[in-house]
């Protein structure tokens, strides 16, 4: 796996929260990105987002302000309901890569 391979999966993480917020475009989210560390360009981003597109997490409209075509997309219910699900497993990734695996261990031990 690659360092590129690696960090799509959490631009993709990066971007739900956002759209759940307001629908986006591509220069913003690209703007949100940089802001994080991440240089991406519009030919990375548009596939992640056709890709969500595509898995129903998106549905995509298009906007001409200012004559120029721009892509709008907006989050579905399916999008929040797998938003919701990421949330949960970030945390524990999280946790684990903060706290240690060891604590994890103890508590899903403690669990069975």
């Amino acid at each position: 796996m690659t360092d590129k391979d690696f960090y799509s999966g959490l631009i993709r993480l990066h971007i739900l929260p956002h759209a759940a917020e307001e629908p986006i475009f591509s220069l913003g989210i690209i703007k949100e990105l940089r802001y994080h560390g991440y240089k991406i360009s519009t030919g990375t981003l548009y596939p992640m987002l056709h890709g969500l597109e595509k898995k129903g997490y998106f549905t995509t409209r298009h906007e001409r302000p200012r004559c120029r075509d721009r892509r709008v997309d907006e989050i579905t219910k399916q999008g929040r309901v797998a938003l919701t699900d990421a949330k949960v497993k970030v945390k524990e990734l999280f946790r684990e890569l903060i706290e240690g695996v060891d604590v994890l261990k103890e508590i899903v031990d403690g669990i069975a």
